[in-house]
This record gives C-alpha cells, structure tokens and sequence, in this order.
C-alpha cells in the first residue's frame, strides 16, 4: 500500500479503512463533512482529521492514494481533483482485496439491481452447512477491509455498483449478477455506466448470469468469463433451473435435484432466482448439493424483504420495505393475487408508469405517502382510474398509524396489505428498516386495538 493516503468519509466503511491503513504504518488523512466520535477516535491514533462543508483539493498534495466511501460519485469534487492530479482512487473493497494476505479465503461475489442481501445470506448459509468457516459481508455486515484476513475458508460477499465502480483489481472466485434494472442513475451518469459497474464483479473469471434478464444477458455477452446460467425455466445442460417444481443443477451429465420451489422463502420466484444464483455461486467451491438443499429449506430471511408481518380477518399483511425502486416492487407484487399496496418514498428519477400498468388490475386500493407520492397517484389515475387511492401527507413515521388504517379499510378477506415503497426511504425516515418497523408496529397496533 501507499505510504500516503486520503480516507475520505468517516463512517464505517471509512473508518475502518482508516484504522487498517494506521495500523500498517501508512500517513492517513481523514476528510469527513461532520465531526465524530469516530473522528476523534482516529485522531487519537494519529490520524489527521479534516472537517470542512467543502472539500479542499490541497488535501491531496503528498498523497499517493484516495479511499473513497461508496457513497461519492464519480462527479464530487474529491473524485475529481484526484482524477485530475493522477492519484488512483478506489473504495473498501477494493482496499480489503488489495491487502489480503496469501492462503486468505476465497470471495464469492453477488451483485444487482435487487436481491443482493437475500442472496448473499443463502449464499454464507449454504456455505456453513457445508462446514466451510464463512460469513455474509461487503455491503452488509462487518467491513471487508477488516475481516478479509479473518479465519474464513471462503466469504459471501454483496457489492454494489459503487463499491464495484471504485475497483479495478478486485476479482472474486466468482460472481453473480442477479438483475438490472434502472436504478442510481444520478450516480452513474447513465444506465450503460451502471451495468458496466456491475459486471466487474465477474473479473475473476466464473460468471454467473440471470439467463431471464435480457440486460444482464447482453452484459455478459461482452464478458471473457467462463459463464454459468440460472434460469426460472427448465435448464438446458450447463444451467441452473427450475424442473417439475424443483430447482435443479444442471450442469453435470444429468440433471440433480436441490430443493422444492416450495421450500424457497420470502416466497416469490424472484426468491427462487436468487436461490438459483446462490447454488450456483456455492457449486463453484464443490459444495454439495445435499448441503445447498438443506441450508436452502432452513434459511431464515432477513428483515423487511416481503417478511409475513401477521394474519388477521383473512387479511395478511406483509413488509418489503427494502423495495426502493420499482424493479423491487414488481418481484413483490407479483408474488400475491390481490392487494392493498402502500407505497411512495423517493423515486430517484426512475419512471413507475410500466409498474403501475403491470399491476393495477390486482390492486384492491392503494395508500400513498412520501416525497413522490403524487407521481406514483398520477401513474395509477392513468391505468386504473377506478382504483380507490388514498394519498396521505404525513411527513414522518407516525403517518404509518393512519397508512395501517385507510389499508384495513380497503382491504378485504383474502387480500394482502403490501408494503413495497418502490422508493427509497430517506424523506420521511432514516432507512428501509425504520420504515419497514414503522409500518409492523402500525400494523400490530391497529389489529391489536381491534382485538379489544
């Protein structure tokens, strides 16, 4: 590594760069627009800590290398003064696979649009039936850069676009690209540039492609890597697929039962796809498909991804606030037969016309909140125009009290009550996961008051 460098971004991430980098002996600057406790922290150790609402491109004289958090686009002031002083920057991943160490484990990468945190947790479920010491992390758990050297045979690893833009080195055993919708265009400058990111995940050489998504397919036609594809189809040989309700490898001479589609949760088939794509990230290391079956039908999922909240009248209420953007949404809505749909958030510029024609027709109502809320109304007046919408202004989670009750009152036996925002959730709340708990503890609260 430099002996110079510039951490910029002082949260986890950054923070854990930072200290790994002190720790090696390396001169570290750290920028952040806010001061921390994690500041001082570093500070302490030796670090020098700049805090400033505007980035100072003097900052970057002496040094040799820019860590940057995920989170700044390739346009911020930062990106672009150490592009224009010939400094190489990149971000933690790439930092955490730059310092690994030799006989470290093995990276099994997921990357896409949607299902990366779904499939990367089957994925280290998979890989701890089989006895193989792993954990789930890059853009969910432990940083990368400080456990990449840990007591792991091989790690289950979730990147994004702009973990995987900020890389030029960074080459799993292998990697998967679930889907690709338009999402972070703002970031990226444009969709090309987008997919572009994400297929860096396959320079290790063993792609694992979405046989069903015709931009991940024609991604991967300009890939060099060895491709492995999964399908929600019968495979044919070399693929992974779904067969007389069974996902089935079929990459061996013949075709090999994993598990029942039934055993597959959250239900969806988009959850079947990801099942799919963690089998076959598994089978890259030799696990076994009696091992990938039996971790598959005791997966627990994680929080707020089309979680079963309760049943109540014959309604079933469900929470899939980690839907922030309509590709997201559709897997959801096309896993129920009528509903109440609560949605709205930011939309981040991506149109929600197609999603609100696809859907319309199976919607009993739908209540909508947050910042773009009166488009999502507009996209539903146009394709349903009987539909019955609510469109509530609350501006903070206690809205969710008066979302739970106008959705109770749409629906009817049988139905389900689908929280899926298709937008991101930072107007009204800090994350997905206060939503998605605003939401649960609306919803329980409204049954329980009916129960008295």
């Amino acid at each position: 590594m430099a002996d110079a460098v510039l951490v910029a971004g002082a949260r986890v991430a950054g923070a854990a760069c930072a200290e790994v980098l002190l720790d090696r002996g390396a001169a570290v600057t750290v920028y952040d627009r806010a001061d921390s406790e994690r500041m001082r922290e570093l500070a302490a150790r030796g670090a020098v800590c700049v805090v400033a609402d505007e980035f100072d491109p003097a900052l970057l004289e002496g040094v040799e290398q820019v860590v940057l958090s995920p989170g700044f686009p390739p346009h911020h002031p930062i990106a672009a003064a150490a592009r224009e002083a010939g400094i190489e920057t990149f971000s933690e991943p790439e930092l955490a696979w730059r310092l690994r160490e030799p006989g470290a484990a093995r990276w099994l990468a997921v990357t896409g649009t949607n299902g990366k945190t779904t499939t990367t947790t089957m994925l280290a479920a998979i890989l701890e039936t089989a006895g193989l010491r792993t954990a789930a992390l890059g853009n969910i758990g432990v940083p990368l850069v400080r456990a990449a050297n840990g007591p792991f045979d091989v790690i289950a690893v979730e990147l994004s676009s702009y973990q995987l833009h900020w890389s030029s080195r960074l080459a799993p055993t292998a990697g998967a690209v679930l889907n690709l919708a338009p999402d972070h265009l703002d970031w990226h400058g444009g969709f090309d540039a987008y997919a572009e990111a994400k297929a860096a995940v396959w320079r290790g050489g063993e792609a694992v492609v979405n046989l069903d998504d015709p931009a991940v397919v024609a991604l991967a036609k300009h890939t060099d890597a060895a491709v492995t594809g999964f399908t929600l189809n019968q495979p044919d040989p070399g693929q992974f697929g779904v067969a007389l309700g069974y996902l089935v490898d079929h990459t061996g001479p013949e075709p090999v039962q994993i598990c029942s589609v039934d055993d597959i949760r959250p239900p969806g088939w988009h959850n079947v796809a990801n099942a799919l794509a963690a089998a076959a990230l598994a089978r890259q290391v030799g696990v076994a498909h009696r091992d990938i079956g039996d971790a598959l039908r005791k997966y627990v999922p994680e929080p707020h991804r089309n979680v079963t909240l309760t049943e109540h009248g014959g309604v079933t209420w469900v929470d899939d606030s980690k839907a922030t953007n309509p590709h997201a949404a559709a897997a959801a809505l096309a896993a129920y037969d009528s509903i109440v749909w609560i949605a709205g958030g930011q939309l981040k510029g991506v149109d929600v016309d197609g999603l609100a024609a696809q859907f319309a027709p199976k919607m009993r109502g739908a209540v909508l909140i947050g910042q773009d809320r009166a488009l999502l109304a507009d996209a539903l007046a146009r394709h349903a125009p009987d539909l019955p919408v609510v469109v509530l202004d609350g501006r903070d989670d206690a809205v969710m009290t008066d979302v739970a009750a106008h959705a109770a009152a749409l629906a009817e036996p049988g139905d389900t009550v689908l929280l899926s925002p298709a937008g991101a959730s930072y107007d009204m709340f800090t994350s997905y996961a206060h939503r998605g708990d605003a939401f649960a503890a609306a919803a329980r609260a409204l049954i329980e008051g009916e129960a008295e």
